[in-house]
């Protein structure tokens, strides 16, 4: 079960020159948020450095840690998780959600009959991707997190109402119009190993 008081904002990367920069991957809306929120923590909760951000890459947003001035010790924090507290983010617009708010959510079908449980949310560079760990058990399954694929977020109600993209009325290829993203084809047979990114 996810931390509910803490969401994850981005992962730092490899070291990046000779003065203790590093890339950071940032799970913000816009990459160089990833130190608008103050001092962040690590996974173990101990507080870190202050963040600045240099500038940013398309490899992602090169930052620096307060005190880190060298690249052997940038080395170091490579796989070092950055979360804050979730009081410290602003709330989300209408029909934005925080990943973290979404899982464990439960999915259901357009009847209501239990699915599974959104165990967490993916982007492999297509879109939102909501991961559903089957009530019956058996392997997780990909849902573009579309509104025509997940028409209803109930955050009350702790649920999600599915649509999978094969019952999507349209043509050949799943496509109804209602999804900008055109994501009908049938994820479930995609291997995100052999997706870019």
């Amino acid at each position: 079960m996810p931390n509910k008081s803490r969401v994850l904002l981005g992962e730092i990367g490899a070291a990046h020159g000779i003065r203790g920069e590093f890339v950071v991957r940032s799970f913000t809306a816009d990459p160089a948020d990833i130190a608008a929120y103050g001092r962040l923590n690590a996974a173990d909760r101990r507080e870190l450095p202050v963040l600045r951000v240099v500038r940013v890459t398309q490899r992602g947003v090169i930052c620096r840690f307060d005190g880190v001035s060298d690249r052997t010790t940038a080395e170091t924090l490579r796989g070092t998780e950055l979360w804050v507290d979730r009081d410290r983010l602003p709330p989300p617009d209408p029909d934005d959600y925080y990943h973290a708010d979404l899982i464990g959510l439960s999915a259901v079908t357009s009847v209501g009959a239990p699915l599974g449980t959104i165990v967490t949310v993916a982007n492999f560079g297509a879109g939102d991707l909501l991961e559903i760990k089957p009530k019956a058990g058996g392997p997780t399954e990909y849902i573009p997190f579309t509104r025509a694929c997940v028409p209803d977020v109930d955050m009350a109600a702790r649920r999600v109402t599915v649509v999978p993209p094969e019952i999507i009325e349209g043509d050949e290829n799943g496509h109804d119009g209602a999804d900008p993203e055109g994501l009908g084809a049938k994820l479930a047979d995609i291997d995100p190993d052999q997706s870019p990114g």
